[in-house]
């Protein structure tokens, strides 16, 4: 992660790169909001996330084995089969998407 700015609170956002690296967006732990969230800024546009998410992302990835590719779907297109993405878009996934 040396190339990502920023300590991930909400004054000093993560500043990350979209998979094709052409584009930034910004994310950060808001501790603060019920319950806690991981809200990602990209544009306009904001999304949030339970912040549990990382820890349940991480239980899926020992599950899996630690590789899973992260895919990366149009917001149109569903997501390929086996991809953390995939896995999120679940309607079982627990941390589930939302606005922040």
């Amino acid at each position: 992660m040396s190339d990502v700015k920023g300590t991930g609170s909400k004054q000093d956002p993560w500043v990350l790169k979209t998979p094709p690296g052409t584009s930034e967006y910004q994310m950060w732990r808001d501790e603060e909001a019920d319950p806690p969230a991981l809200v990602c800024q990209v544009g306009k546009t904001r999304l949030g996330y339970q912040l549990r998410c990382i820890e349940d992302l991480h239980a899926m990835l020992k599950a899996e084995g630690d590789w899973v590719p992260l895919g990366s779907a149009d917001e149109q297109k569903p997501a390929a089969e086996g991809t953390v993405e995939a896995w999120d878009a679940r309607p079982t996934t627990r941390s589930g998407a939302g606005t922040a």
